[in-house]
């Protein structure tokens, strides 16, 4: 069942296109990574889809298709530095939160999830970044939404907040919540998402399952004493679907059908005997910049 479909979706400010003709589907249950640089407009995505920006142009739909307060009730967003009342404590916070929301929820199992259980009597001013953002967390799950927006939410953490800050996403996603998350960290998609869409300038470049988009290529790195004779012959091939240069090697990306193997016999029957060949798989991060450029 699709919990968000994005149709042409489109915003301009004066000259500047951020968003141009956005398509996008996300069912319920995903984990829905936003990718792309700072600045490709993914917050701009996310505040259309909150009704805090109009758009252009284009539509997109929540769940039914209705809309109003049947909607938002159903959503919990993080969009930027977490907000409360310093001389207030979790729970204080929290109580303002359903308030807002005009909802009843007990906090104790919020607070679990969110590692905070013990420190719920503290004032929020003696929080660390980590414990403010997992209280902002927290609050994002006030009400039992059905769908959580997050906006880079490990954004100006150190690497152990980061990576508890996962966790709770992680587990938040096995009770089987809805998630978008926007990022500009290749890693931190890969780790929590199982889905991705890679914007660049307003732009959608790719979409589908992580593994499929930032599944890692196999590649093929070959090397011979005549290099340029190598490349002539397998620029020709075609098992080869591309060619690139390292050093003194050649990275050579090939068809589904194509394997090691094929390469040694072609070059050997041209007189070429390869001195050097490994099968290994392209990082993440050459695949993002490959699909981002």
């Amino acid at each position: 069942m699709p919990a968000l479909t994005v149709r042409n979706l489109t915003k301009r400010y004066g000259s500047l296109m951020a968003l141009e003709g956005l398509d996008i589907d996300i069912e319920a249950g995903q984990v829905f990574g936003l990718l792309g640089p700072n600045g490709s407009g993914k917050t701009t995505l996310l505040a259309i889809l909150l009704d805090v920006l109009r758009p252009s142009g284009g539509s997109f739909t929540w769940f039914d298709g209705r809309e109003g307060d049947h909607v938002r009730r159903r959503i919990g967003a993080l969009l930027e530095t977490p907000n409360f009342y310093p001389y207030l404590d979790a729970d204080q916070n929290l109580a303002i939160v359903a308030g807002i929301k005009r909802v009843t929820t007990p906090f104790d199992d919020l607070l679990e999830l969110v590692q905070l259980r013990e420190r719920r009597h503290s004032p929020y001013r003696t929080y660390s970044l980590g414990m403010k953002q997992r209280l902002a967390l927290a609050a994002c799950l006030v009400g039992d939404p059905d769908v959580l927006i997050l906006d880079e939410p490990t954004n100006g953490l150190d690497p152990e907040g980061m990576v508890e800050v996962r966790h709770i996403i992680q587990k938040i996603a096995a009770r089987g919540k809805t998630i978008i998350l926007a990022s500009h960290m290749l890693d931190e998609v890969e780790k929590v998402c199982s889905d991705v869409a890679i914007i660049k300038k307003g732009r959608l470049l790719a979409a589908g399952m992580v593994g499929s988009i930032l599944g890692g290529q196999p590649v093929v790195e070959v090397g011979a004493v005549d290099i340029e004779m190598l490349h002539e012959v397998l620029s020709g091939s075609p098992l080869v679907t591309k060619i690139t240069r390292d050093a003194n090697h050649l990275i050579l990306q090939l068809t589904s059908d194509g394997n090691p193997g094929d390469l040694n016999r072609i070059a050997f029957e041209r007189g070429i005997v390869l001195t050097h060949l490994v099968f290994r798989r392209q990082s993440l991060e050459a695949e993002f910049l490959e699909i981002t450029r």
